[in-house]
């Protein structure tokens, strides 16, 4: 061992090709023309000794082991002037080379504004060791969004999935969500529903960042779990700036379909205390209601002449009210010239209060007979020939999220010598106490009804209904008796991490670049658990009718009858909880069918090397991650058997058993980056690469559901990570003036991807016997490949007034492909779900004077959303397409006025199957528009 260190010594000073018998080291920062802000990825080199060293978030640079003479120090910026100075080094000690870099034609490089944003982002992806977009704090600023997801839109290669017309999850690439990894200042978020191992980015507002970093490739100092991207999220420094900072903003939100304006405000600083202190600090607030209206269908179903008709169709009513407050701190201390120390933390609240009333048809007992009659695409349903059954209810649930995070730790750079360290806590939970989920009242419809029902499907969206016959019937509220109450007492979700790293790494300098040895280690400690608690109530001791409860619908789609008050049916219960008769065994099953904990403990460690020259930067190197789970959860088994004093009825046993596993596996991740610039404005890329992405934590449980007629849903305790091989290639040209021109593209192999199977076929797991089984499996191999292609311009070259154009464009095509087992058995190949094959953005913009006016637009494709038993049971979504338009007047130097028009376009969402030859409703929406107005105001 003695003598293999000697020689990895040996070898490791060779790097170096020549004693530096006396050096010193350049050490400084590259600023904006004012010197007012610091601008990170800037390019320092030493002209003669074709040495280049990178600016930290900052501005600050060091170059280590120079030799004694004079150079010519030189500093780039994408869209600024590229400045030069003489400067010499002496034998020993630190000389500085500070610049303020001018625009291109004169000017400051201010982070203010769409023009200075794409030189900050772009100067940022340049200098990246892989592919990476960027998004910086104040271009956030420049859109509509309402928090980090629909920021992220903007970016090449990205868009989002929506809830309730809000982003939610990031798609990069075409790609599921669940592929990706999230942290926020170095500390990768754990996710705060229990279903779902990816963070939905809903819940972190805006106004508290400072940039988004997408990685889309991987070097082996970085967490190895994403497939799509590892979105690193940070938030604000004192040190960002020079100047001390403070910023105040506030806004009205108004919605087309609610009719209410709702508060937005948000206040954020920087303050220095001393030369080598400062806090950096961010709150916001945010109030939305809006409104949604909804249709969905279920159960499509073929007649004899080949129409298809639907056997359930709701009409949904959503009133939604959502609460975002974020904040932000951190502390930064400048220890030595070479050392930085510093404390961030991290806050995110959530709020969710959703009424939604729905209107149910079912029709499942024309199910063998079919309808009445069908032609020319509608249905009709006579009570004289099945019976009809409506429900009518109201969903009342309140839900809060918290994200939180706090890191503390330090960065040592000495030009030679790199050492960093972090210890950080991260928690996130998902709660609710008390939700009607939802109070029912139904009404079944006979033969001496004389009720009609038709069902118009022939609209392009969704079917209408309409009551042909017995309408007083069918709209009088008293008519509609109490039939369920699920009351969620508990849904407790809670996903924590605790994480310690730390780094190592020593720069040897040589004649014509410099060899970067660094190795490091990671430990993560997460464990993630589900509570769920319910009691289900069947009936009621007295009169309880819809009437009793009656409210007023706000619904533009149809008539959907009555329906009930927001608030009266929780009064209600409330007001005499006695009085409703609980199912005990109903209430039991649900409350222990989803109860889980699992722990993941994973260790790292890595080792990597680095060639870096201002023509040639070459990262090779291997990541080890060891994975131990740790699973639990509860086998429930449902049986009857007959009564022995009564053949005629049965007694229901139920079976709750506690279940635990223990698992462990390791993964070894090589990569090569080499990043080749012949000229300064051209940058050529490649990366090859392994990551993987472990399965959801709430499939890995042993959570055995088993009804009594063997009809069973099981957890798969020995699911296997996603593994893929990564290849990108790409080629970025940048401007002489601000803008870029880039073209990738990338290609993924990816073993062991997890969908659900269904199989009908009698089988046993674990000693447990089932008739028909739905479980979580591992898939065979799937294919990824794309292109992406982005493009840039401040058309500064262009004569006034037209010099305050500007455009971003950006388009990706994904080709994803896997193969699953059908409920036969049977293979079929489908697109791999949440992939979408063609995305695009588009910002269109003028800034000039005191006015910004900008239109943004972003496509996303169709989309397998789930995977069905069989190909028309696929539930596809359409494609999307949305139009946001901005305007901002700077009314003073500090004071900016702006105005935003969200979804200017009402886009819609609809997911539908292809089934009897047409598309087939599962789920429409409609949310109408959101305007925003308001100031911001700087000092």
């Amino acid at each position: 061992m003695t003598r293999s260190l000697q020689l990895l010594a040996g070898l490791l000073a060779s790097a170096s090709f020549a004693t530096i018998a006396q050096a010193g080291e350049i050490a400084g920062h590259v600023n904006d023309a004012t010197g007012a802000r610091g601008l990170q990825s800037a390019a320092v080199r030493i002209v003669e000794l074709n040495r280049t060293a990178e600016t930290d978030r900052a501005g600050s640079y060091v170059i280590g082991e120079v030799p004694a003479g004079t150079y010519t120090l030189e500093a780039r910026y994408v869209g600024a002037e590229v400045t030069t100075q003489s400067i010499t080094v002496p034998a020993k000690g630190t000389i500085a080379g500070d610049f303020n870099l001018p625009a291109i034609g004169g000017g400051d490089i201010l982070v203010v504004g769409l023009g200075a944003n794409i030189s900050s982002a772009l100067s940022r992806q340049k200098a990246a060791d892989g592919v990476e977009s960027v998004l910086t704090r104040d271009a956030v600023g420049q859109f509509p969004d309402q928090n980090v997801a629909e920021s992220l839109r903007r970016l090449p290669g990205l868009n989002i999935l929506n809830d309730q017309g809000e982003g939610r999850y990031v798609s990069v690439r075409g790609l599921d969500p669940d592929l990706n990894g999230t942290s926020v200042n170095g500390v990768r978020l754990p996710a705060p529903e229990s279903t779902a191992r990816s963070v939905a980015l809903d819940v972190i507002s805006s106004d508290t960042i400072e940039s988004i970093e997408v990685k889309k490739s991987f070097t082996p100092d970085m967490d190895g779990d994403f497939i799509g991207a590892s979105v690193e999220i940070n938030t604000t420094s004192a040190f960002d700036s020079k100047k001390n900072r403070y910023s105040l903003s506030a806004e009205g939100s108004w919605n087309d379909y609610s009719g209410k304006v709702t508060p937005k405000a948000s206040f954020d600083f920087t303050q220095k205390i001393g030369d080598d202190f400062g806090i950096a600090g961010s709150v916001s607030y945010y109030k939305r209601k809006f409104e949604t209206d909804n249709v969905e269908a279920s159960d499509w179903t073929e007649a004899e002449n080949g129409q298809a008709w639907v056997q359930s169709l709701e009409y949904r009513d959503y009133d939604v009210e959502r609460t975002r407050i974020n904040a932000a701190l951190s502390a930064d201390w400048r220890v030595s010239d070479t050392t930085k120390a510093y404390v961030r933390g991290n806050w995110a609240q959530f709020d969710d209060h959703e009424y939604r009333r729905r209107t149910t048809f079912d029709f499942s007992e024309f199910e063998d007979d079919g309808p009445s009659s069908i032609s020319g695409g509608t249905a009709s349903f006579d009570t004289d020939d099945n019976e009809i059954t409506i429900e009518r209810d109201l969903k009342d649930r309140f839900e809060r999220q918290r994200i939180r995070s706090v890191s503390l730790g330090s960065d040592t750079d000495t030009g030679t010598w790199k050492f960093n360290w972090q210890a950080s806590y991260a928690k996130s939970t998902e709660k609710e106490t008390f939700s009607l989920d939802p109070m029912r009242f139904a009404a079944d419809f006979d033969d001496e009804s004389g009720v009609v029902i038709d069902v118009d499907n022939s609209g392009r969206y969704f079917p209408s209904y309409s009551v042909a016959s017995g309408a007083g019937a069918v709209n009088t509220a008293s008519n509609y008796a109490f039939d369920r109450l699920e009351l969620t007492t508990l849904s407790d979700s809670q996903d924590r991490e605790w994480a310690v790293k730390a780094d190592l790494a020593r720069t040897f300098a040589g004649d014509n670049g410099d060899f970067t040895v660094q190795g490091g280690a990671k430990a993560r400690w997460r464990k993630k658990s589900y509570d769920f608690n319910m009691t289900r109530f069947d009936d009621y001791d007295g009169d309880f009718t819809l009437a009793d409860v009656l409210g007023k619908q706000t619904y533009r789609l149809l008539d959907m009858g009555p329906v009930a008050d927001k608030g009266g049916s929780a009064d209600f219960y409330l007001a005499d909880p006695t009085g409703f008769e609980v199912n005990a065994d109903d209430s039991l099953i649900d409350s222990s069918s989803s109860d889980y904990a699992v722990t993941e403990d994973i260790t790292a460690a890595y080792l990597l090397g680095r060639w870096d020259s201002s023509t040639l930067r070459v990262i090779g190197g291997v990541r080890m991650e060891h994975t131990r789970n740790k699973l639990s959860g509860n086998l429930v088994a449902i049986t009857e058997t007959e009564d022995p004093q009564d053949e005629d009825e049965t007694i229901t046993t139920i079976d709750v058993s506690p279940l635990s596993f223990k698992r462990s596996y390791t993964n070894w991740l090589p990569s090569l980056t080499v990043r080749y610039s012949p000229e300064q404005n051209l940058v050529a890329r490649f990366a090859g690469y392994k990551t993987i992405v472990r399965p959801k934590l709430s499939q890995l449980p042993p959570l055995y559901s088993i009804n009594e007629d063997g009809e069973a849903e099981f957890g798969n305790p020995d699911l296997k990570p996603y593994q893929a091989w990564n290849f990108d290639a790409g080629f970025e040209y940048y401007f002489a003036n601000n803008g870029a021109f880039t073209l990738g593209a990338f290609y993924k192999s990816v073993k062991d991807y997890t969908y659900t199977s269904f199989t009908t076929e009698e089988g046993e797991i674990n000693g447990v016997a089932y008739t028909e089984l739905r479980q979580p499996v591992n898939g065979d191999t799937a294919e990824i490949a794309g292109v992406e292609v982005s493009y840039s311009q401040v058309f500064s070259m262009l004569p006034s007034p037209f010099d305050g154009l500007l455009t971003q464009l950006n388009y990706t095509y994904t080709y994803a492909r896997g193969t699953v087992l059908d409920e036969d058995g049977v293979a079929r190949r489908i697109n791999l779900p949440n992939a979408s094959k063609n995305t695009f953005n588009v910002v269109l913009g003028y800034e000039k004077g005191p006015v910004s006016l900008r239109a943004a637009g972003t496509f996303r494709d169709k989309y397998l959303d789930e995977v069905g038993d069989a190909a028309d049971q696929d539930r596809i979504v359409n494609q999307h397409f949305q139009l946001d338009l901005s305007a901002k007047y700077k009314l003073t130097e500090n004071i900016r006025l702006f105005a935003d028009w969200v979804n200017v376009n009402n886009a819609k969402y609809y997911a539908y199957q292809d089934f009897a030859g047409a598309q087939r409703l599962l789920q429409y929406e409609e949310y109408g528009s959101t305007v925003k107005f308001g100031a911001r105001v700087s000092f």
